[in-house]
């Protein structure tokens, strides 16, 4: 579990501090999903500038440029290579032949290693699942709605990628895991995140109170937002529609999991119901609410959080 945000800014009409404070209260907002490290990255020049580091993003003082147009950005919690070590963190680069790019994913990839073997990628000293999918990207020699298409359809797990190519295109493609977008059309904006809750939290501390438009991406769709603020949109064939949002655990069985068996075994926990449907809510998905089952001071820590910000 982890959070994705970031904002594309086509209309260049919002000052450079407003921008600074709205990153800046988003990535604090999404702590709530992830305190083991904190990450961006965005185009300079025409290069990929990346800066994250092993803390909480609330510790963590973001920079970029005048004039910056897009930035993607990343809170973890930590599932697979230690935070500790920054190569693992959020987003990742690469490199194709016509573009260098940039990759954050909220979720979590069973099969990298499968494909890392099939495919013969590449080794490297990352350790985390989600460096697959840059791999893979990277094998496709292109960014762009076909190889993209591909990437999503190879990989197995929950997931939600952003995508930030170096002409400042910006990429969605949805898994079964969330994400908000708003489009601000009055200044020629666009924000995002993991949940709308985290967005609402930013927003009211930011005190940004223009008006919006929720722009829907559902699971299987690919977004592509260019240069000039317009959308476009493809698909792929997501396995988890095809089988009902299967999971599988490396350390048992795989078996299939939603939302009301969820609910019916929350008790053998210790976990109250009413929390997980708050949980459930808030934009948490099965899949990450069972992760944080076998963490309990991760569970109450995300409840309190919740309750504090809403009830």
């Amino acid at each position: 579990m982890c959070a994705i945000f970031g904002f594309l800014n086509y209309g260049n009409k919002l000052s450079h501090k407003i921008l600074t404070k709205l990153l800046r209260e988003l990535s604090v907002a999404a702590e709530v999903r992830g305190t083991d490290a904190t990450g961006i990255s965005y185009v300079k020049n025409g290069e990929m500038v990346t800066f994250k580091k092993a803390k909480p993003a609330h510790k963590v003082n973001f920079y970029f440029p005048k004039k910056t147009i897009a930035v993607i950005g990343h809170t973890r919690f930590t599932t697979q290579g230690s935070a500790k070590q920054n190569y693992n963190n959020h987003p990742f680069e690469g490199k194709t032949d016509g573009h260098t790019f940039s990759l954050a994913h909220n979720g979590v990839l069973y099969n990298d290693k499968e494909l890392k073997e099939k495919y013969n990628l590449p080794a490297t000293k990352i350790e985390t699942d989600s460096y697959v999918a840059v791999q893979l990207l990277e094998n496709q020699k292109n960014v762009d709605f076909e190889s993209i298409k591909t990437v999503a359809e190879l990989v197995d797990g929950s997931f939600v990628f952003t995508i930030l190519r170096d002409d400042n295109t910006l990429f969605f493609v949805k898994g079964s895991n969330p994400i908000t977008l708003l489009h601000f059309q009055e200044y020629g904006f666009y924000l995002y995140a993991s949940t709308s809750e985290i967005l609402k939290v930013a927003l009211k501390s930011a005190k940004f109170t223009a008006k919006y438009e929720n722009i829907a991406i559902h699971t299987g769709d690919i977004v592509r937002i260019g240069l000039d603020g317009k959308l476009s949109s493809s698909t792929f064939k997501s396995t988890e529609l095809d089988y009902g949002f299967r999971r599988y655990f490396s350390w048992y069985d795989a078996f299939e999991e939603d939302e009301n068996d969820l609910l019916s075994i929350c008790g053998c926990y210790g976990v109250d119901r009413k929390d997980v449907e708050l949980l459930l809510e808030y934009g948490y998905t099965a899949d990450e609410i069972e992760d944080m089952l076998y963490n309990s001071d991760f569970f109450e820590e995300a409840v309190s959080e919740i309750k504090s910000m809403f009830i």
